[in-house]
């Protein structure tokens, strides 16, 4: 990708932006945000990085929203972050109008790129985008599963002791308590885990994947987790910046699949240049099928409260 505009300039847009600079997956980088002398600040400081990390990104700041013109792709990092004790809905109301503004923005100054979603809670936030920018659903996504499912092998890799190359995990529905790791679906090296985790253990991580942000949050107490979110950021812009087509679990928005219609999930879908191309429906069994609608409900119930 040519350019790539970072739409709040947060500790997680910054962590996203200084991967995205290293690894060179766009020519120019624009970081925006509404305070004067943030993004600038910051943009300057990533790119004298440059020298040292060897990459000739350009990374440029700026307040004024006509700055995302010709942007290939806007990831939404802006928002009021969640405090300790706080759900991922809790900060709905605020965070919708924020977005608003944003979308109004990209509507007219980036009409052509695909749109990133990381803000919180970020299935409904993406669903509300997709609907208010009337873009087809290939171009608007959200970033949630490659996240958990990082979360997910993290856990499995302390409590083997194997390597987390070997580790894939997958991870579906919506980006809360209710989302369900799929242990069926789990391997390392291609051998289930339930080969080297007994039933006990395999349910502590589930439940730790679960809790997995919320975990973070109550450690650090004055914020929440930004380097693993900003890696899994990096991860989807890599797949599309260098057209893989890989196979990832993110929030698409769904239209039969798993039998929801108009609705935002975390399931695995392939992601290439122009956006996420596929979502690949899985034949889950009967507990999986279960799981799957309790979490479904859960962000329904947001998507509600928009209506």
């Amino acid at each position: 990708m040519k350019k790539i505009t970072i739409v709040g300039v947060g500790r997680v847009g910054e962590s996203t932006a200084q991967i995205l600079a290293k690894e060179e997956l766009c020519r120019e980088l624009m970081l925006l945000d509404i305070h004067d002398g943030v993004p600038q600040g910051v943009a300057l400081d990533i790119q004298e990085s440059g020298a040292l990390l060897r990459f000739d990104t350009r990374v440029n700041g700026d307040t004024d929203p006509a700055a995302m013109a010709d942007s290939d792709m806007v990831i939404i990092t802006a928002g009021i972050p969640r405090k300790p004790g706080m759900s991922r809905s809790d900060v709905l109301d605020t965070n919708l109008k924020i977005i608003d503004g944003i979308v109004d923005n990209m509507l007219r100054y980036a009409p052509k790129a695909m749109l990133l979603m990381v803000t919180n809670p970020v299935d409904v936030l993406t669903w509300h985008a997709w609907k208010k920018s009337g873009w087809p659903r290939h171009r608007v996504f959200g970033q949630s599963g490659a996240l958990d499912t990082a979360r997910m092998a993290t856990f499995i890799a302390l409590e083997t002791g194997y390597s987390i190359k070997d580790i894939s995990p997958l991870v579906l529905g919506g980006h809360g308590d209710a989302m369900v790791p799929m242990t069926r679906f789990t391997d390392i090296a291609g051998i289930n885990i339930e080969h080297f985790l007994d039933s006990k253990t395999i349910a502590e991580i589930v439940e730790r994947t679960r809790k997995g942000g919320g975990e973070i949050l109550n450690l650090k107490k004055n914020s929440s987790a930004y380097d693993s979110p900003a890696a899994a950021v990096a991860a989807m812009i890599d797949a599309i910046s260098h057209n893989r087509r890989r196979i990832m679990p993110c929030i698409g928005i769904l239209d039969g699949e798993y039998d929801q219609h108009d609705m935002a999930m975390g399931v695995p879908a392939v992601l290439d240049e122009t956006g996420l191309i596929k979502i690949i429906e899985l034949n889950l069994n009967e507990q999986e099928r279960a799981d799957f609608q309790k979490s479904a409900e859960m962000v329904r119930a947001d998507i509600n409260r928009l209506s």
